[in-house]
């Protein structure tokens, strides 16, 4: 009879879907519909016709221009190529159209099935106010403050006043960290209003915004639920997802080393009772922020897959997007509440391309280099991108979400810090070096973890000093054992075309950041042994010449070092620090000391672009007195606004560049006399 159930089950599913998406979720989506046994159809952008996901689709359909808006923002294009193809369903992953009530109503007209929740349960969701006030009526906790709409800067300080600051301006139909801005003050809150109307305006086409208390040193904490159309509904634990930056999330973990059962039966109960308040079924998110407390309070819904949903298949054992195909196909769940198990911990980074040292501004290109750590049982990448590949100014930056487990947290922190080590990126800045950072810090470490995390740990921004090398002593005897490598290849070389026998000093200056260690390198049988401080590292490694990551050990510990050939020396990175190395002889660092060093020029006469981007508005004209701190430009990247303002009290002499205009990284947008 079992078995019966079963295979009515499996033949009723879709023969063919269409994923209305792009990148890393397309793909993973692709992955899942795969060992399905679904045929899958991808649809692209002029600017995705390489992408790797148009490449492991069965089939694929160009939908339109580059910019989103032209393609996968384009409802008719997306039936159209329902049609064309004959997909019998759409995924939308996240993002895009997946919580837009009209395109699965569009789908729905078509006959063509939406892998996701009801219309209504979408739309009650996706109006913030809206959800608020679901979830009140629905016994869920909620944050005070004033769901109705602001009508302009005057009226959003009055409510502010209200409510009592700080309070957060959150945009209606926002997402991702757009449209959000937290004030506490008047001149804030007027500029908060003025910006977060403005960046709602641009991503999500409605510029209504609401206000809220914010909640001093919260933490985001997310519970993930499940539904079907049989009544059924579960929650599957939680996620952490305190480490923000812009209110966009970077790292996630689950579960949360905050919350103790009690706190997470509760939440999760909420949470369920939500997503029966609006008929739900599919996958879905119910978010909270919670205090030091664990008072915890409804933030909103998201009626989608979330991008952090691995962690949670991670420590679940279940695929979210097969639930989601068979829950769309009119399966029951097959789960019941108490056959929810969570085993293990399990961390997710995402990794951008993105430049921290630069105030995490987006960077733009081709992806030179790309190899991501090996997969494993425990550690898993999520990637839309291949090497070769670009990195669109249109699109988010993300290049991957790289996930690890362990059976303890200390287990998932660790492994993710090795696969970090071994993600080699080139042509594109990346944020690798600062998750290293975040992995490491003492603070994270220990799970004190809140929504400020980065403003506290790094109030003057993510800069060299955050990356500080305080034991060389690795990099020091890696670098003398790979010089060692080089120079008895090259011996060997120059004595087998001479016909004489050559040798290598054992004597090396190895320079990092200016500053020199003595060292003694001698070769072993599987290795070197490197002299160092008065102590003796033993360095063994299968590193070969060429090979970008030197993997191996040193006195036994596991190492991985990103390493190549820059100027006469080495570029080192390791655990997120990156070292430029030079490896001498003796007589060579006598040399150096008497080398000029180069002077830098000086570019403070000019306010440069710090991203590529659109130059949004221009707030002065040449010969405009400025003073330090006003602002000066606003450029839009990846649909969020970045302002510009005055280091210094100055005068305009030259405009470089006009609102409109695309930009480059480092392009002059002003010169000041």
């Amino acid at each position: 009879m079992e078995e019966a159930r079963e295979h009515a089950a499996v033949s009723a599913l879709f023969a063919k879907i269409l994923v209305a998406n792009r990148g890393e979720i397309a793909c993973r989506i692709i992955r899942t519909a795969r060992r399905m046994g679904i045929a899958t159809v991808a649809v692209y952008s002029e600017a995705d016709r390489g992408a790797l996901h148009v490449a492991q689709a069965d089939s694929a359909v160009c939908i339109g221009g580059a910019a989103p808006a032209e393609s996968y923002l384009r409802i008719d294009a997306i039936v159209d190529a329902c049609r064309e193809s004959g997909a019998e369903a759409v995924h939308p992953g996240y993002g895009f159209l997946s919580e837009n009530r009209a395109f699965r109503e569009a789908l729905e007209a078509a006959g063509i099935a939406f892998i996701g929740p009801p219309a209504g349960a979408i739309e009650s969701m996706g109006d913030k106010i809206t959800s608020k006030r679901i979830a009140e009526a629905a016994g869920v906790n909620t944050i005070p403050g004033h769901t109705g709409v602001v009508r302009d800067a005057n009226d959003a300080v009055r409510i502010a006043h209200e409510v009592g600051y700080p309070v957060m301006l959150k945009a209606s139909a926002g997402g991702g960290g757009k449209g959000m801005r937290i004030a506490r003050n008047d001149d804030e809150c007027r500029e908060g209003f003025e910006r977060a109307g403005s960046e709602a305006r641009s991503s999500f086409g409605d510029d209504r915004l609401f206000i809220e208390r914010f909640i001093e040193e919260p933490r985001h904490i997310e519970i993930q639920v499940l539904a079907d159309r049989h009544g059924n509904a579960v929650y599957l634990g939680e996620r952490e997802c305190s480490i923000q930056r812009r209110h966009q999330k970077i790292i996630e973990e689950a579960p949360s080393p905050f919350i103790d059962p009690p706190t997470r039966r509760a939440m999760g109960e909420q949470a369920v009772a939500l997503a029966r308040a609006v008929d739900y079924e599919s996958a879905g998110t119910v978010e909270f922020i919670v205090d030091r407390e664990r008072q915890f309070y409804f933030l909103e819904m998201n009626t989608r897959l979330q991008v952090e949903h691995p962690i949670t298949e991670m420590v679940t054992g279940l695929d979210l997007v097969e639930c989601m195909i068979r829950v769309a196909t009119g399966e029951p769940l097959g789960l019941g509440q108490d056959e929810v198990t969570l085993k293990g911990w399990a961390m997710e980074s995402r990794v951008y391309a993105e430049n921290p040292l630069r105030g995490f501004l987006p960077s733009t290109g081709r992806l030179v280099r790309y190899r991501p750590p090996s997969a494993t049982r425990d550690v898993r990448v999520d990637t839309g991108v291949h090497e070769g590949g670009e990195i669109s100014m249109y699109y988010d930056p993300m290049i991957a979400k790289l996930v690890t487990r362990g059976e303890t947290r200390d287990d998932a922190i660790h492994r993710m810090r090795d696969a970090l080590d071994a993600y080699y990126i080139r042509g594109v800045d990346s944020n690798v070096a600062f998750l290293s950072a975040v992995f490491s810090h003492p603070r994270f470490v220990a799970g004190r973890l809140s929504t400020d995390f980065i403003a506290d740990e790094y109030p003057d921004g993510f800069g060299a000093d955050d990356l500080r090398l305080d034991d060389p002593s690795a990099f020091v005897a890696v670098a003398a054992a790979v010089q060692r490598r080089y120079r008895e290849r090259a011996t060997s070389i120059s004595g087998q075309m001479s016909g004489y026998e050559s040798t290598v000093s054992d004597d090396w200056v190895v320079v990092i950041n200016g500053r020199e260690h003595p060292c003694r390198a001698t070769s072993l049988d599987d290795g070197e042994e490197v002299e160092f401080d008065g102590r003796t590292y033993v360095v063994s490694s299968g590193w070969w010449f060429g090979q970008p990551l030197f993997q191996g050990t040193v006195n036994g510990e596991p190492k991985c070092f990103q390493i190549e050939s820059h100027g006469v020396g080495y570029r080192l990175s390791h655990r997120g620090v990156e070292v430029e190395v030079s490896v001498l002889t003796p007589r060579q660092a006598e040399l150096r000391a008497l080398m000029p060093e180069q002077v830098a020029p000086d570019l403070s006469r000019f306010l440069l672009s710090p991203m590529p981007g659109l130059l949004a508005s221009l707030a002065v004209g040449e010969g405009d007195r400025v003073k330090a701190g006003q602002e000066l430009a606003v450029v839009e990247a990846m649909k969020m606004e970045n302002v510009l303002r005055a280091d210094n009290d100055a005068t305009v002499k030259t405009v470089h560049a006009a609102p409109g205009e695309s930009l480059a990284v480092d392009q002059p947008i002003l010169e000041f006399a």
